[in-house]
């Protein structure tokens, strides 16, 4: 159930989110024209930390973590990484769609992480709605297996994908954790700063080359830490203090819509008619959720209602 004290600018900021998590597969795509994936990913969040720097300092000066939060906030940092890492990775295998479907299966992991390690529970609608998605999501991996615009190498694209849905999930856990007390900013910024340098292990390790691209490039990178990533990821970092992580994860299932849209538009990329099944069954459970917490809503305001 979701939280019934919501301030009223938490909607705006994650309908502002959702969309600019849209376009982040598309920026992916563009950036991958000269630059492997996992220079993208440094780059993103590193862009991230250097522009949230100033207003983040000194709120980390009136917001101290204790040892336990500080630990807590480590481990997310680690889990946002690899995510960045395993999910643009899996733009270089697979299409956007699969990609952009099989990485907001962390519904599934959150509503389960959520009630074993939160006591979180769920509505039995929502979970069906949750079920309903993740046929929807099946479909849709299974429609770019069988499809003729499926990226090189689609499964193995389509396991990065589910692999970063699970990452993402453990951090949108742990955020939940510790924004009940610390501030969005003096949460986001180690969050970001410890995401960037996991994302530059691996290319340390590999010897990926960050430097020698065009103005054009670190651009685009720019345009992923200021958009997907600071409006995107931070809307939802803001909104899980009052919003349980696996709505959250189910309302990320939007984001697949537009950035399908945004992939025909620019790319030519039609998905297959199985793909576009399950991207309606995504929708629709997504709807009725939305619309089933609405209506129990109004009853809870209406105690009349259950005479």
């Amino acid at each position: 159930m979701i939280g019934r004290q919501i301030p009223l600018r938490v909607y705006p900021m994650l309908a502002l989110g959702l969309l600019s998590f849209s376009a982040s597969p598309i920026l992916v795509r563009w950036a991958g024209e000269e630059a492997p994936g996992l220079a993208i990913a440094f780059w993103r969040t590193l862009l991230a930390v250097v522009m949230l720097a100033p207003f983040a300092l000194p709120q980390l000066r009136a917001n101290r973590l204790s040892r336990r939060e500080a630990a807590l906030t480590l481990l997310a940092g680690i889990f946002l990484g690899l995510h960045f890492v395993v999910w643009i990775l899996s733009l270089f295998y697979t299409s956007v769609a699969s990609a952009s479907v099989l990485v907001c299966l962390s519904p599934v992991f959150l509503a389960a992480l959520g009630f074993w390690w939160l006591g979180e529970r769920l509505a039995l609608p929502v979970v069906a709605a949750i079920g309903l998605a993740v046929v929807g999501a099946a479909l849709i991996g299974w429609g770019d297996h069988t499809g003729l615009e499926t990226g090189p190498q689609p499964l193995l694209g389509n396991a990065l994908a589910l692999a970063g849905a699970l990452l993402v999930s453990l951090y949108l856990l742990i955020g939940r954790v510790v924004r009940q007390r610390i501030s969005w900013l003096a949460y986001v910024f180690p969050l970001y700063l410890v995401a960037a340098l996991t994302a530059f292990v691996p290319t340390l390790l590999l010897g990926v080359p960050l430097w020698g691209y065009s103005p054009r490039f670190y651009a685009l990178c720019a345009l992923m830490a200021l958009g997907p990533q600071i409006l995107g990821h931070g809307s939802f970092n803001y909104s899980v203090k009052y919003i349980p992580a696996a709505w959250l994860g189910l309302l990320s299932l939007l984001e697949p819509v537009g950035a399908s849209l945004l992939a025909y538009l620019l790319f030519e990329e039609v998905p297959p008619a199985l793909s576009v099944v399950g991207m309606v069954l995504v929708l629709a459970a997504v709807a009725f959720a939305v619309q089933y917490e609405q209506w129990t809503a109004r009853r809870r305001l209406t105690p009349a209602a259950m005479d």
